[in-house]
């Protein structure tokens, strides 16, 4: 029986880390990339800093229960600002710095926030645009950027200014007044299905989920992490406390567009992902080999098939044969170390969550020697109920519950859940609390699933996302999407077909490997758009549909497809955590749609 520990917050965790690790690092910012320079600070100066801005914050008036938002991608104040804020019992909501003016009003206003923390310029000028719209917030504090102190926004530095005058005893009192039970963030949902919803998780729900994810992973003394998903995002925050509570040093990317570069410099031994970003790896491996061609492709195929019957003996949990052994040695040395040099030269392991990871691509990197293991939450949950573990894990299952974690089917094939990883409710919105959360405390997740005997979850589908057709069909457009998405040259695929014959595609191109196909094909273009409409092109993509037709059941197959515009943040058909809006490409989309049904 797991033993928890039990802490009454998110402070109370972090002291006890300070305790058995005051001199080692715990946080590291990458300053000078030429030079491959990290700063870092030590889990004593981290304690030091919470408390020197928990005494500015008090200083500016923030008082327990108070809501204080962070705009900003992933960084160190980031984390600073938000043990801080927790600290003395005022709650955190995190901001995508993805979201557009429009966006960060509605949960600026909604969560009712008084202060914000902006990462830069450009979040800044968002805020600006929306200031008349916002009136409880008093300040605006930078993490850089920041222009002259005009009585609305403040340099970080002026505002650690602030806390100098404030008592310790001030600071001792909140602390010790916050409680389990205590709201510690609002956590927003993307937003998939309507307007976003904010979940209210309390210490106990993060620090309970922090020791549950710990006692399901395999992180060992001297492991050190790599983060580069938004903060604002409940799976990167789980990770960053579950970080915290196993005193794991934690570097955090400059950004997703510097990753390649970033694990070169960190070599980390684990890190957090969603599923799009192996997607692109995989892709841009595949491509990378296929480009060489002649010997080189011919290595390479012949390395993924000695890894993929490695695999599967480790998979069957069987002893791998002396002489695939060798040949297995022979192919990593020439073709799988340069995929985990690409990593940082040391990664043991790595989680997927936040979407459905398509087994192929877990399956093609566990054969390069890199274990990717998936696991489901959702905000609602602290972002953890489930995880694959180090040394029993399963391709296309999330795998078991974390330790205190119930989790049952009911009869329409949900999954429920309870423990203290729940949240508390949505915020102002008691009526979609009572549809989530029942009496006995149980949490509607809307994902369909199946669990077997030994406790393992695998899910099928999406309630509302279920597609049936009119013949009668259920399906769920997640797999498919995930199989077509792992062809090199498609990007990002919303599958159709709700009370039609058949199903059809919406789908976006991968525009680097698109175009290095068409200059070897010999084809000019002027543009990405003209070259995404030329009949070759899309002669390219029904033959990659059809090949992967091939692993689909006949009802399951996509019978005609649209290329259209990349799914984006901004043009309002992707999620900040990178799931297409469903709906409203659907919508978006409407006579193209139509279009494919009439003409077939």
């Amino acid at each position: 029986m797991t033993e928890f520990k039990n802490f009454t917050s998110v402070h109370a965790m972090l002291q006890a880390t300070v305790e058995r690790c005051r001199d080692r690092a715990a946080y590291r910012t990458i300053v000078d990339p030429v030079a491959g320079r990290i700063e870092s600070v030590t889990w004593g100066e981290f304690d030091a800093e919470v408390r020197r801005v928990a005494k500015s914050l008090v200083h500016l008036g923030v008082e327990p229960g108070d809501k204080v938002c962070v705009l900003s991608y992933s960084c160190y104040r980031w984390a600073l600002v938000d043990v801080a804020v927790q600290s003395i019992g005022s709650c955190t909501v995190g901001i995508y710095q993805s979201l557009l003016p429009k966006d960060c009003r509605y949960i600026v206003d909604h969560s009712d926030a008084v202060l914000v923390f902006a990462q830069d310029a450009a979040q800044l000028e968002k805020l600006r645009q929306i200031r008349d719209e916002i009136p409880r917030i008093r300040r605006v504090v930078m993490f850089s950027d920041a222009p002259a102190d005009d009585g609305w926004v403040m340099s970080f530095e002026s505002f650690l200014e602030l806390g100098n005058g404030v008592d310790d005893a001030e600071i001792d009192r909140r602390i010790a007044a916050v409680t389990p039970d205590t709201p510690a963030a609002i956590v927003y949902t993307s937003g998939t299905t309507g307007i976003p919803k904010g979940a209210v998780l309390t210490h106990d729900n993060i620090t309970f989920t922090a020791e549950s994810v710990l006692y399901s992973v395999d992180i060992v003394d001297g492991d050190e992490g790599m983060l580069f998903l938004p903060l604002a995002h409940i799976f990167a925050r789980t990770c960053l406390f579950t970080g915290l509570i196993a005193g794991s040093p934690l570097t955090f990317a400059r950004s997703i567009e510097t990753l390649a570069d970033d694990f070169k410099i960190a070599h980390p031994h684990w890190f957090p992902s969603v599923p799009r970003v192996y997607e692109k790896v995989y892709s841009k491996i595949v491509s990378g080999a296929e480009a060489k061609g002649g010997l080189a492709l011919a290595i390479f195929r012949w390395a993924c098939g000695v890894g993929d019957r490695v695999s599967d003996c480790l998979l069957a949990k069987k002893p791998v044969p002396a002489l695939l052994g060798l040949q297995y040695s022979i192919a990593t040395k020439l073709v799988f170390s340069k995929v985990h040099e690409a990593l940082g030269g040391r990664v043991r392991w790595c989680i997927s969550g936040g979407a459905p990871l398509n087994p192929t691509i877990g399956k093609f990197f566990h054969a390069a020697g890199v274990l990717i293991l998936e696991g489901i939450g959702m905000t609602e949950n602290t972002s953890f109920t489930n995880v694959n573990r180090f040394d029993n894990y399963r391709f296309g299952w999330v795998g078991p519950t974390g330790p205190g974690i119930e989790q049952k089917v009911a009869e329409d094939g949900e999954v429920l859940y309870r423990g203290r990883n729940v949240m508390k409710e949505y915020y102002k919105m008691p009526a979609e609390t009572a549809e989530t959360l029942t009496p006995d405390g149980w949490q509607h997740t809307g994902d369909l699933g199946d669990i077997d005997d030994v406790g393992f979850l695998r899910i099928t589908g999406r309630k509302k996302d279920l597609i049936i057709t009119a013949g009668g069909k259920n399906i769920a457009p997640s797999a498919i999407e995930g199989l077509l998405a792992t062809s090199k040259y498609i990007s990002l695929v919303c599958v159709v077909g709700d009370r039609r014959k058949f199903l059809t595609a919406l789908l976006s191109l991968d525009p680097a490997n698109v175009e290095a196909w068409a200059r070897a094909e010999g084809i000019e273009f002027s543009s990405f758009a003209e070259l995404s409409s030329n009949p070759r092109v899309v002669d390219l993509i029904r033959r990659e549909i059809e090949e992967k037709n091939k692993e689909l059941a006949s009802f399951e197959t996509i019978k005609e497809f649209r290329i259209v515009e990349e799914f984006t943040i901004e043009n309002g058909l992707l999620t900040p955590t990178m799931k297409v809006k469903r709906a409203q490409a659907i919508a978006r989309y409407n006579d193209v749609v139509e279009g494919m049904y009439r003409e077939s």
